[in-house]
């Protein structure tokens, strides 16, 4: 486990391509950037069944790196109240802008939607129209088709009722040749 930290820190204290190359150009970054890992402290922890575990410790900075760091703030310039009217204005400008923008795009969806909605509406009035004629169409078919079976009926009775009749007279003309 001891050997995986050192191996972790060893890793650590290597640099990417890119910080490679940057040092080759400018030296004095590699110098800062291996100083910064001297500040680390890694202790391992139990082995995880994902892999190794490591607890990164950094160490408090010296007093001496703080004045390094320090940072000081610009001065405060005087803001008049001419500026802050003009900054105002700008902020005002800015909202009444913006405000414009949104009804702007809300005018637009409501547009859009009324679009989409009278589209829909054509849509429907025209499915509507034409089913209603498919529907028309299909009625007069099957009217029609009625009709026709109706007179095949009709005529199939009549041919029947014309060899009913044939059958009986020539069933009379027997009985009287043989009477």
């Amino acid at each position: 486990m001891a050997k995986t930290a050192i191996a972790y820190k060893e890793k650590m204290k290597e640099i990417s391509v890119l910080s490679l190359i940057c040092s080759c150009l400018y030296p004095e970054t590699r110098k800062n950037l291996m100083g910064d890992f001297e500040d680390m402290d890694i202790k391992p922890i139990n082995k995880r069944a994902s892999g190794q575990a490591f607890e990164v410790i950094l160490k408090p900075t010296s007093p001496v790196s703080d004045a390094a760091h320090c940072v000081t703030t610009p001065p405060k310039k005087d803001i008049s109240l001419e500026d802050i009217q003009k900054k105002l204005e700008a902020a005002e400008d800015r909202r009444r802008s913006q405000e414009a923008q949104v009804l702007r795009a809300l005018a637009e969806k409501r547009e859009h939607e009324r679009d989409v909605l009278l589209k829909a509406m054509e849509e429907n009035s025209n499915f509507s129209r034409m089913a209603e004629e498919k529907l028309q169409q299909k009625m007069e078919q099957i009217e029609e088709n009625r009709m026709a079976y109706l007179a095949s009926m009709m005529d199939r009775l009549q041919e029947r009722e014309r060899r009913a009749q044939e059958v009986r007279r020539n069933k009379e003309l027997r009985e009287e040749v043989t009477a």
